[in-house]
Formats: structure tokens, sequence, C-alpha cells
């Protein structure tokens, strides 16, 4: 390769890709352009479907089978990838060209340590020696700041963390200092504080190393945090490029605009100002619609000539570096208020219908895994909680992997025991009755909305069937014909046709599953939902309309809802009041307003610095949390935090490796367990500020 070469790393233009089954020609993307430029970030965003991954593969000459590259070329430092022979694309990729995949795990040989899989990069691509090899292994383990970089070399995949395992893949693909890096989705199996070191270690080892990036996510907020310029897709097609300033603050296209109406930027409430989620679906690559893809969700759709023929990109005026698919862009106000004319009206928050006291629960595990005998240690994944929720309430817990949520969550349905405590439902003890021997009662009025909605339907049975079976379970319903009924009733809540009573799971996407979820969660009453991040698994504009229909369900059934979740822009929406977890440990519980603003414990401070914004005029403290998350078998003496507190140093007498802290009230209502002085909590600024601020 040509190292003066000064013009873009990579030029995509025109671009189309369609993949052939036996049937048709189905078209993925269509007349696709973007370029990167030496050392430049570009981020590519879009609902899942519409193209995105695609256009990686096609980079990387990786289409499979059935892939084909129909019409226009990728260039690569000036060279059609396309014209290239397999010897020099093998030449090229993972030296030149590297991909991290969203998953390490699929990166990485489960049966090879970390420092034989780093050393066969360069040696392989470069053929250096294993000495030089090890040398420039040891160096990337340090660039991405993994403690200890002798022993995880040593290591094999299994026994890091996902966080330590995604660390690894970028390690990998920076061995060969490459001058394109792909990143498809890399984060988004990680927790938020993982995932904010991970993207400023991204940002940094980008700069340090020159390297130009493709970056592939969903997520707006993690795209302003990394990228310089940023490309919108809708179902195969570019909809509007630009620099991250013109396409966030002067977005000239309706689907950009849609997308930002659906996330909870700040400001967003759910009574005065609630989401919009996007009208309709994304349509299937058979089944576009003509002229503008987006034409039947579009609220400035004009027939007659948004669906006449295929609209190209066009700049936008004024600037020419900006540009958009849009016929009416220059037609529509963009600054209208969309929010002022719907309002939700707010549940009245009721009785105490759960109260937990002192909770605790407790396993046993052999020391050795492997063998299953010799010592055995505890795991205190909940450790002394306390809460109480209410009827109509939504009360978030938050926390990363291993905190001990979906532990609480297993207690309250029966799915586990307590070890010690007590929890009353509606002043009954349920603490010790395993869900077998629950009444019908209990069984209905505690219900769950899991995560994935692709694993909590029985592939083998209707829509239909699966909600009636709920009903005969929880005992409601004196006839098949009443059962029918009720389950009607219950798709026509969720807002899904009756048709969709005949459908097979697979028929449906993955809103639609999870709607049939929330359906027979509903089915028998239930006194509280347990959603265990039940919007994750979801694209953004989705999102919207599932957490909408939640809470117009919650207002008509007042029930009170325990929405378990790491995203702290939909807690902030969606919840009264906030539980943060950590280790295990009640840290802080408080109203939504309180918890999100000073004082806070300094575990809160962090998870709020961590969770990326899609607002460019918020302005974010900067803190990284060091290390991971303690293991449960062997937490640290004293404070569960003290091992990664920015805060420990103005604390005397080594209090926090002795002590747990006591349970502080802040203000009414507020609590944080914190050995931190008065003083310092008055101390304490705001995370995240407005420009308005």
């Amino acid at each position: 390769m040509d190292d003066a070469y000064d013009g873009p790393i990579l030029e995509i233009d025109n671009l189309s890709i369609s993949f052939f089954t036996r049937l048709r020609e189905i078209p993925a993307v269509m007349d696709f352009s973007v370029s990167v430029r030496p050392g430049e970030a570009v981020g590519l965003v879009g609902e899942s479907g519409c193209g995105k991954s695609t256009v990686a593969l096609g980079v990387m000459q990786d289409l499979g089978v059935n892939g084909r590259v129909v019409g226009g070329t990728i260039r690569f430092k000036g060279r059609d990838l396309g014209a290239m022979s397999d010897g020099e694309l093998r030449a090229i990729r993972g030296s030149e060209i590297a991909m991290i995949y969203q998953e390490p795990m699929a990166s990485l040989n489960p049966a090879m340590r970390i420092g034989q899989q780093l050393m066969e990069v360069p040696m392989i691509h470069e053929g250096i020696g294993a000495k030089e090899a090890r040398a420039r292994a040891l160096q990337v383990v340090t660039d991405v700041k993994l403690p200890d970089p002798e022993r995880i070399l040593k290591a094999f995949p299994h026994q890091l963390s996902g966080g330590q395992q995604q660390r690894i893949v970028i390690a990998m693909a920076l061995m060969s200092k490459p001058a394109l890096l792909i990143l498809d989705e890399p984060t988004t199996a990680l927790d938020v504080t993982v995932e904010a070191a991970i993207v400023e270690l991204v940002r940094d080892l980008g700069k340090k190393y020159g390297t130009s990036m493709l970056f592939i996510s969903h997520n707006l907020g993690l795209v302003l945090e990394t990228c310089d310029k940023i490309c919108v897709m809708y179902s195969g097609e570019a909809v509007e490029r630009g620099s991250i300033g013109d396409v966030f603050d002067s977005m000239r296209h309706p689907y950009t605009q849609a997308l930002f109406r659906s996330i909870p930027l700040p400001g967003a409430d759910k009574t005065a100002r609630p989401l919009k989620a996007i009208p309709g679906n994304f349509p299937l690559p058979h089944e576009r619609p003509p002229g503008c893809n987006f034409g039947p969700r579009c609220d400035y759709f004009e027939a007659g000539r948004c669906d006449v023929q295929d609209i190209p990109m066009a700049p936008v005026t004024g600037d020419a570096a900006h540009t958009t698919r849009c016929l009416r862009h220059d037609e529509i106000d963009w600054h209208a208020d969309y929010g002022a004319g719907t309002q939700n009206t707010k549940g009245e928050i009721g009785r105490t219908v759960l109260k937990v006291q002192d909770l605790k629960k407790y396993y046993e595990v052999a020391a050795s895994a492997l063998f299953g005998r010799g010592e055995r240690k505890v795991v205190k994944a909940n450790e002394t909680l306390s809460f109480e929720a209410r009827e109509s309430e939504t009360l978030a817990i938050v926390g990363e992997s291993g905190c001990g949520k979906s532990t609480l969550a297993k207690v309250l349905l029966g799915l586990e025991t307590a070890t010690s405590g007590t929890i009353l439902l509606d002043d009954r003890e349920i603490q010790n009755t395993a869900i077998e021997k629950r009444g019908a009662r209990t069984i209905a009025d505690v219900q769950m909305v899991f995560q994935n909605p692709f694993d909590t339907l029985n592939p083998s049975m209707t829509v239909g069937r699966q909600i009636t079976r709920a009903l005969e379970v929880f005992g409601i319903g004196d006839s098949n014909a009443a059962r029918r009924e009720r389950m009607l009733t219950l798709l026509d809540l969720v807002k899904l046709p009756r048709a969709f009573a005949d459908r097979m799971p697979r028929q449906l996407s993955g809103g639609q599953k999870q709607r049939v979820g929330i359906a027979r969660a509903f089915a028998g009453g239930a006194r509280i939902v347990v959603a265990d991040e039940p919007v994750s698994a979801l694209d953004v504009s989705v999102q919207a309309a599932v957490t909408d229909l939640l809470m117009e369900i919650q207002r008509e059934e007042k029930t009170t809802l325990l929405f378990i979740s790491h995203d702290l822009s939909i807690v902030r929406y969606l919840s009264d009041r906030v539980l943060v977890m950590y280790l295990g440990h009640v840290v802080e519980i408080g109203t939504t307003d309180q918890v999100f603003a000073p004082p806070y414990h300094p575990y809160t401070e962090a998870l709020l610095s961590a969770v990326p914004i899609a607002d460019t005029t918020v302005e974010k403290a900067h803190i990284v949390l060091e290390g991971d998350i303690p293991s449960a078998m062997n937490p640290p003496t004293g404070c569960p935090f003290q091992t990664r507190c920015r805060w420990k140093s103005m604390v005397p007498d080594d209090l926090c490796d002795r002590e747990v802290p006591p349970r502080r009230t802040i203000a009414d209502g507020h609590e944080i367990k914190c050995h931190l002085a008065d003083a310092q909590f008055q101390q304490m600024e705001p995370v995240i500020r407005t420009a308005a601020e």
C-alpha cells in the first residue's frame, strides 16, 4: 500500500448489494455512498434490518454464497476491493482493514490462550518472529488498559469478563495497526460503565494509531461521543449524511427526526412530554413502497409527489457537506414543537403493595466449579435489601451485571426462596414460598416481562393459545369462550390486531413478540410486574412504543412496575423512584429527581456519567470507573464499592475498608449507603448539565 496516499481511506460510491434466494433477488442495500477520511470516525446508524452490517460485510468482501455487489464500488485507499484477487484481499483483511463484532466470544478461540491469539495476527500478516509478536501483544494489552497484562496473555477467553473479552478483540484488531477499523455494535452486550470505558478506549486508540473508523450502532448517544460524521440508514438506503453537528442540530430528514423523538433525551417526561413512537412497521426488503421508502410512516408524506419516483440524495441548501434523501426538506418546519398537544394523565400512586425488609439471598457453591468438590464458598447475591413499592408506581432497579437485580426478581417470583428477611405482598409473606407451592392468585399477582422476547414464547404454540394458557393457569374465565374473549381483549390492550391470535411467534417482529409477553404478564390482573430490561433487545423506535404501552396499561390496571434496567435515560423518563444496586447492596434509593441530582452515591455518580446522551447541548462530568466489579463470592471488606470509588481518599481512618456504611437519610425518601460526610455530599456537582442550566 502507498503510505503517501492522502485521499479517503474508504470510499463507497452508489453501492448496491442483493441476496439471491431460489424465489427472488432481495435488495439489501441500494445506492449507498459514504467516505471515511484518514483519522476520521464515521457513525452508521439505523434500525435492525436497515443494511448497516451488510455494508460492513461488503467492505470486508464477506457476503457469503448468496450475497453479491450488484452495483457501485468500494474503494480502499483508492483501490477497488471488488477487483482484487482472494490473495490480495487476504493480505488486506486483518492487517489493513480490521473488524470488531458485536459478540466478543464469537471472535475468540476458546481453546487458545489470549497471548497466542494476539501473536498470530502480526506473525501471519507481517511475518515477524514470535519474540517481537509477543512484545507487541504485551503492548496492545497494556494499551487497552487491562490489568496485569502478563496474566491476561496466559489466560483463556472464558477466564475473562465480557468487557475484558471485548478489549482483547479490540487489541487483536489493532495488532497490525490497521488503516480502517469497522466496529459493528461493539458494546451492545456490555454494561453501561464498561461501555463508557470501551468507547473512551476506542476514541483514544483511534487518535494514537491514526486509525479511521466506521462505527455501526443504533445508539445515537454513542455515535455522538465517538464520531466526527454520521450517516443515517433506513431500509437499505442512506437517508441523511453530514457532520455530527449538522445532523444532530439541523436534521433534514423525517426519519432522523422521528428517531430523535423516540429516544428519552433530558426534558422528556412520560406525562407532560411523552416519547413519540414511529407509526407503522419497517418494510420488508421485497415489499418496499414506491418512491420514498419512509413515505408510509412519514408525518410529511405528500401523495403524488413522494411516491412517484426514486428519490436521490441531495445537498441541504447552504451546506454542500450535509445531504438528505427528502424532496420536501426545504418546506418542513424542523423546529415545530411536537410535544405540545400530547399529554398523558398522571397515575395516582396508592398504598404500599410490596414491602421488602432486610432481604438476603445467599448461594453456596463449590470453590472449584470444574469438579464440584472440596471447599465451598458463599455467594452473597442480595445483602439486606429493604424497600417498598406502591400501587401505580414505577420503581426502577439499576446497576451493573452481577449486582443482584435478577436474583431479587427470582425471589419475588418464587423461582428462588429467601435466605432471610421478609417480603410482604399485600401483607402476605411470600419470601419462603417457592413458585410450585404458590396459589394461582399469588402467581398471577407477581408476573414478569423478560428481556429477550425471542426466547420467552413457545415456538410451536399460536399467540392466542399462549395467552389462553396463562388464563387457564391463573384460573380466569369459566369457559373456553370466556377465556378466548379475555385473550382477544388482552390483544386489544397491547395494541395488536385480533388476527394475531392465530399467528405463530416466528411470524412476529421483536416488538410484536414483546407485546405478546406483556399481554401474558397482565393476563391475570397482576398487582406487580417485574420488567427485566424489557426494551433493551428492541430498536429505539420500537422501544418508545413498548414503554408507552407499559405506561398506558399501568395507568388502567393500577399495576406496580419494577423496572430493571441499566439504561438510565429510559429510567429517568419512566420511573417515579429509583433503587441503585451494587454487589447485592442497595446503595441509593429516592425519587427520580433526587437520584438524578446531587448529592449522589459515588456509584450513582459514575453510572450517570457513563450514559451516552444524544444531545449536543448536554455536558457531562467525565468519570470512568477503574477495574471490574468484584466477585460476589469474594466481596471486598467494608464498603462494597470501595475498590472503585474516587471519593474514598476523603474518608479518614480506612473506614471504607473496615465497615459497611449505614443507610443515611439525605432528604425525605432519599437514602444513601456511604461513609462520606454531609459537607462532602454538599460539594458534589451535577454530572449532567444542559445548556440552559
